[in-house]
């Protein structure tokens, strides 16, 4: 008997045995399917908790900035910085008593 011949009566007998229990191929199939989707879910989970973790990273490096710019901000808005820059390179300075003049409406 040659292997060819061997080969196919060996592939025979793996289906007549399939057909015989078609139920177990089917959980065995089932099962196949199951572990590669709980491999794909983990996959994605992975792929997702790792996003997460950058975008996380950039909230904190974008708070920080906003910190520093809220700092900025307040510092450049004080009011003895404003006099300052205005009476320096304006030349502006408070009016005096007999300089002020009062509008009324009516």
């Amino acid at each position: 008997m040659s292997t060819q011949d061997t080969n196919f009566q060996l592939v025979g007998f793996l289906f007549t045995d399939l057909a015989r229990h078609p139920v177990r191929v089917l959980l065995f199939l089932s099962l196949l399917v199951s572990a590669g989707a709980v491999i794909l879910g983990s996959h994605h989970n992975r792929q997702a908790s790792i996003a997460l973790e950058r975008l996380m990273q950039k909230k904190d490096l974008l708070d920080v900035e906003w910190r520093n710019l809220i700092l900025e901000q307040s510092a450049l808005t004080e009011h003895n910085r404003i006099e300052t820059l205005v009476s320096k390179q304006l030349g502006m300075r408070r009016p005096d008593a007999d300089e002020e003049v009062v509008v009324r409406i009516k």
